[in-house]
């Protein structure tokens, strides 16, 4: 092999050791220095060099960001940059380790501080002075190092993790030094190498069964209303995972599946428990199972040796007290023998273990950390122990995985979390790959693509995966109907259950009647089964229930009823909906269609978003509930009511969508029209007083400021309702109380469904508002859904919103064009200099734009100077902000002719770009024609303390 293909190779291979090093300074010094040596040897473009060093981002993803250019870039850059590294980095750093392509750093020892990592930390907590003296003594650490483990910040576990990271970066003959004073110690006597570990006989037989399980229970996915099974290796399609938008740097991380159990994100590092959050539908489930399968298959998650699946849904119906032996064994795999010498291996082993629970929101308790439960053999009621697992006084080391929608993730469970990581379901392009996948067939993929490029709702819908997928499978119905195209998700559900029933209906061939009238008793005992579980927070059915609400086997074999997946070594049949979605709209079809309705029940739907309404199992909405459901729910309202309100408010929402005009009539086949007509004005009636009780509740303004509604999820909820109901003069109604002048949804999970919702409503607004909604996931097809209500918004905020220049385009296309338009905030996207010169074609026509601020993006000097051109003459602009974009002394240059010549302008921030000091006098001379501007902001640009102080002298407006 030749020696560039090599060091390419090499950079591939050791790319997390080069990533340490390059960042365990904590500056970015060495960083810059491989930069400087890779633009002077003309293997990086200037253009380069500014999009690696990003101002903001984490050092890390600095790091990550240049190997990933240089790999791209081929052989020749890669062999540079190995130059650079054997230059830059000091002789007691691991940069030996990375230069040897053999290297001696994958040894029995440098294996053992990965494998044997949680054991380390427990021994050597105590004795960190200790093995420092042993690393300084052997020449592996000098005191600069051994000073960065000590800091008094830090706790006794965090300095040894600290420790153990050093000496894991230097390679195999640090990693033995510490070995051998662990040895030395007698606290580990069998760490020089894996093969060393203790295992039982039994254990890689067991281990061998277990992955076959779960293997077969992971291999599958059902499709909605047919008993039919497509591979998940076919059809799985990628989600957008991301950390939270208040974790530092979140903005600029996209996870992959095996950094979920990853360091990234990390937050809290004493915790065991990951939690994977996202809305109904977002693919959480799929998400686990592509999980479970691929370490099953041994192609991911390998840290592992024992994986253990559990579905809440299946922990619910366990009536004994368990222990953690019970879970493991009955519940996933049973060991043919030698069950005690393998639980204990898992007990001294924890590091080598992961637990997965999927679906916490719909567990019937919610987190209590109050029962403390700290021995793994003790039995006790199932939720306890689940919940002493999440918090970690049981197990403690095990990693644990669990899935939940975030409004049913408590506080007092957040805080015994490692991580959290959002799953917003797909990206344009992630539709894109699902629907090709879905259909074998690429000319039905494209019809289908092509479809729902034009109906702008539809694909709007289709970033949530379940909705996604029923619309694959169900594309004849929506998108070849001679009717108006779907809109809501209403129509979506009700197509489908349409599909399903018409193909028995067309297989038994019954005399002409609508499928709703032949299938009208199906529907109905569906309908009370789910409603009775809605109510009772229960997803899985046993044969009992079944039979009580009616339900036979035909009925089962409409196929919206599926048998549980479960790996129980108990052979009972339980039974579940499809998707908690479909139980919440056969929920919603039995209020419509049952006699034995209470009036209170409609209203009380429409409670779910109040915190401090009576539990729902005190009021009327299961007044048609048998006496002992209600005693059973009496138990358990009080710990699940927020768990229960979400699914509550789903069946609310279709309710709405079912009974709107539009459908009205196709419920009088098996209703009166007077039950239909007084149940459809009573969810209207309710669902506008919900809103304007909203409003009531905002307090009245500070004087001198703007009256501003900071609008809580609820607001979003019942916006969705009405547009499920289509109605105009609905939506009027509801919004005429309104009396605001800034609208605030910051952090309030909005995505493109959300957006169409809020456009239909929030268009009939009679004055002007500012629209911020900061901090979600709108994207570009959200932007397009929000055109609609752009007209009555003066000003928009979207920062932080994962918006490229194909929003940017779509943005200009309408809202530029109104004149309210006064304020545009789009910080922390991904803009480039396209989309900046797409905005300022669209920033010519307007006249009374007042603040644009674009800080975080990318549009560099061209952006700026596209911006710099459209904005000169503007009579209005006051506020400019380009902070970090990469703007150099050419953008400064044009920027200048906007201080010279905008004569309302105020503030112009450039603070984090890369302008040097003719591009600093350029604006220096501008500011003298222009008196009017306070202030141009230019900390942290390509200036020394000297060029600065003469700078500031010249001219005071200038802040460094």
């Amino acid at each position: 092999m030749d020696g560039t293909r090599s060091a390419q190779e090499l950079v591939s291979r050791r790319r997390a050791d080069i990533v340490h090093a390059l960042c365990r300074s904590g500056s970015g010094e060495y960083l810059e220095s491989v930069l400087d040596i890779l633009l002077s040897e003309e293997q990086l473009t200037w253009e380069d060099y500014q999009n690696v060093l990003v101002p903001g981002r984490p050092l890390h993803s600095n790091a990550r960001h240049l190997l990933d250019l240089v790999s791209q870039k081929g052989a020749e850059p890669c062999v540079t940059l190995m130059s650079a590294l054997e230059q830059v980095l000091p002789e007691s750093t691991c940069a030996e380790s990375i230069l040897s392509v053999d290297g001696e750093r994958d040894g029995a020892s440098a294996r053992a501080l990965v494998t044997q990592r949680a054991h380390l930390v427990r021994e050597l907590k105590d004795s960190v002075d200790g093995v420092l003296d042993a690393l300084a003594a052997s020449g592996h650490f000098a005191s600069v190092e051994c000073d960065a483990v000590k800091l008094p910040v830090k706790t006794p576990s965090q300095q040894v993790r600290t420790l153990l990271d050093h000496v894991q970066a230097k390679g195999e003959s640090a990693a033995e030094v510490v070995l051998h004073y662990v040895k030395q110690q007698q606290t580990c006597s069998s760490l020089l190498n894996e093969s060393q570990l203790s295992f039982p006989k039994e254990l890689d037989r067991y281990k061998k069964k277990l992955s076959s399980s779960v293997l077969a229970q992971s291999s599958f996915v059902g499709t909605y209303g047919g008993g039919s099974v497509m591979c998940l290796d076919d059809v799985y399609t990628e989600g957008q995972l991301e950390l939270p938008q208040d974790f530092q740097g979140a903005s600029s991380v996209c996870l992959t599946l095996e950094d979920i159990v990853g360091v990234v994100g990390t937050v809290n590092t004493e915790a065991d428990t990951v939690l994977v959050s996202g809305d109904a539908g977002c693919g959480k489930s799929t998400l686990l199972q592509r999980m479970h399968q691929l370490w099953a298959r041994g192609e991911a998650l390998q840290d592992f040796l024992l994986l253990f699946p559990f579905s809440c849904r299946m922990l619910n119906s366990e009536q004994k007290e368990l222990s953690v032996l019970d879970l493991l064994f009955h519940h996933c795999c049973w060991p043919d023998r030698d069950k005690d010498e393998i639980f204990q291996f898992i007990i001294d082993h924890p590091h080598l273990i992961i637990f997965t629970f999927d679906g916490l929101d719909e567990l019937k308790d919610t987190f209590s950390d109050e029962q403390r439960l700290c021995c793994p053999t003790r039995c006790a009621p199932v939720p306890i122990v689940l919940f002493n697992l999440l918090q970690g006084c049981l197990m403690k080391g095990v990693r644990k995985i669990v899935s939940s929608r975030p409004q049913a993730v408590s506080p007092g469970l957040k805080k015994h979390l490692r991580k959290e990581v959002i799953l917003k379901g797909f990206s344009p392009s992630g539709i894109d790959s699902f629907v090709r996948k879905y259909h074998n067939d690429t000319t039905v993929a494209v019809k289908v693509l092509q479809s729902l490029k034009t109906n702008r709702a539809l694909l709007g819908l289709c970033h949530s995966p379940v909705l996604c997928c029923i619309v694959a499978q169900c594309h004849k119905e929506l998108l070849d109907g001679g009717e108006e195209s779907p809109k809501t998700i209403t129509y979506v559900y009700l197509m489908t259950m349409q599909h399903f029933f018409q193909r028995q209906s067309s297989a038994n061939r019954t005399n002409g009647l609508s499928w709703l009238l032949q299938h009208h008793t199906t529907v109905l005992h569906l309908g009370q089964l789910a409603f009775d579980g809605i109510n009772g927070s229960i997803y899985v059915f046993s044969q009992a229930e079944l039979n009580k609400c009616g339900i036979t086997e035909m009925d089962v074999g409409s196929g919206f009823l599926i048998q549980s997946k479960g790996m129980s070594s108990n052979h009972i049949k339980t039974f579940e909906f499809m998707h908690v979605t479909i139980q919440c709209f056969f929920a919603a079809t039995f209020i419509i269609l049952s006699t034995n309705i209470d009036h209170c029940t409609i209203p009380s739907l429409f409670k779910a978003h109040d915190t401090n309404m009576e539990p729902l199992g005190s009021t009327c909405f299961h007044a048609c509930l048998s006496s002992s459901v209600q005693q059973q729910q009496l138990l358990n309202d009080k710990d699940n009511i927020e768990a229960k309100h979400q699914n509550i408010q789903i069946t609310a929402m279709f309710l709405c969508g079912l009974l709107s005009q539009r459908h009205q009539c196709f419920w009088l086949q098996c209703c009166s029209s007077g039950t239909i007509e007084k149940r459809a004005k009573q969810v209207a009636k309710c669902a506008s007083k919900a809103l304007q009780k909203h409003f009531k509740s905002i307090p009245q303004p500070v004087q001198g400021e703007k009256k501003s509604m900071h609008a809580m999820p609820g607001f979003v909820w019942l916006t969705k309702c009405i547009y499920e109901m289509q109605e105009i003069t609905v939506a009027k109604d509801a919004i005429s109380k309104m009396d605001v002048q800034h609208i605030k949804l910051t952090y309030c999970n909005i995505g493109p469904v959300e957006c169409t919702a809020l456009a239909f409503v929030l268009q009939h607004l009679k004055n002007p508002v500012g629209l911020q909604l900061d901090n979600n996931s709108v994207g570009d097809v959200g932007v397009e859904q929000l055109l609609p209500c752009l007209h009555i918004c003066q000003s928009l905020y979207l920062r932080n919103n994962n918006i490229s220049d194909e929003g940017i385009c779509k943005v200009i296309t309408k809202g530029i064009k109104c004149e309210n338009f006064q304020k545009i905030a789009l910080g922390n996207n991904n803009i480039s200099a396209e989309g900046a010169k797409q905005l300022a074609e669209g920033l010519k026509r307007n006249h009374s734009l007042q603040f644009l601020g674009l800080w975080g993006n990318k549009i560099g000097d061209t952006g700026a100077g596209a911006l710099a051109r459209a904005l000169e003459n503007s009579k209005s602009l006051v506020w400019l902000s380009l902070v970090g974009n990469g703007v150099g002394s050419a953008g400064a240059f044009a920027l200048a002719n906007v201080i010279r010549n905008c004569t309302s302008l105020e503030e112009l921030w450039l603070t984090d770009n890369c302008i040097t000091r003719p591009g600093v006098e350029s604006l220096t001379e501008a500011l003298r024609h222009n008196d009017r501007v306070k202030s141009v902001w230019l900390i942290n640009n390509r200036l020394n303390e000297k060029e600065e102080e003469e700078l500031a002298q010249q001219e005071h407006r200038l802040i460094f």
